[in-house]
């Protein structure tokens, strides 16, 4: 389906194969309900964190045209496995601190005294909220109020998030971004391999 802007929309109704042949699309043998319910099942046994804790089909497995052996029917395995992070306390705070509250917190914030923070630079902005417990605490308000519990032991990874989001909405997404991946595992990881 074309779309105005020259982009496209494809659907597929195929399964999706590597050029090894090997099928990296799940089963949906239950009717989907599986198929769904996939990062939940992952989450609970252990596979995000532990990677000896991976399921794979030993019938499943194929060479690449390199000669490396992998798997199919399930997805791709990383060939260096990054794990969420250990404590469950510090996901729940990621997740709130990468959902719409903060946006609307940051908006509301912004709303209040949008003529003192457009005179910020983005270093001058940090300062602000990093070195003024106001913001933090306003933070802890709002989240109390919107009915959410979270733990506020990694003030420093929170004080970060809302110094991003009061940069994405003043600058640019692109700066958002920058703030953010500089403490991503993921990336942290493929840095330090890319040395």
């Amino acid at each position: 389906m074309p779309l105005g802007d020259g982009s496209a929309v494809r659907l597929t109704v195929a399964r999706y194969y590597t050029p090894s042949g090997r099928s990296i699309q799940k089963p949906y043998g239950d009717k989907a309900d599986g198929y769904f319910n996939e990062f939940e099942k992952r989450f609970e046994s252990g596979e995000l964190y532990e990677a000896d804790s991976i399921k794979v089909a030993d019938s499943l497995k194929y060479k690449t045209k390199k000669g490396r052996i992998v798997y199919g029917g399930g997805g791709i395995i990383p060939d260096v496995f990054v794990p969420f992070e250990a404590n469950h306390e510090e996901e729940a705070t990621t997740m709130i601190m990468q959902s719409g509250l903060v946006d609307y917190f940051v908006f509301e914030q912004l709303d209040k005294n949008r003529l003192f923070f457009e005179k910020l630079d983005k270093e001058k902005l940090k300062k602000e909220i990093f070195n003024n417990s106001k913001y933090l605490d306003n933070f802890k308000n709002y989240v109390s109020q919107s009915g959410f519990l979270m733990n506020y032991k990694n003030e420093n990874k929170i004080l970060m998030y809302l110094y991003a989001e009061f940069v994405r909405q003043l600058f640019t997404e692109d700066d958002y971004y920058k703030i953010i991946l500089q403490e991503d595992a993921m990336v942290k990881k493929v840095l330090s391999i890319n040395k």
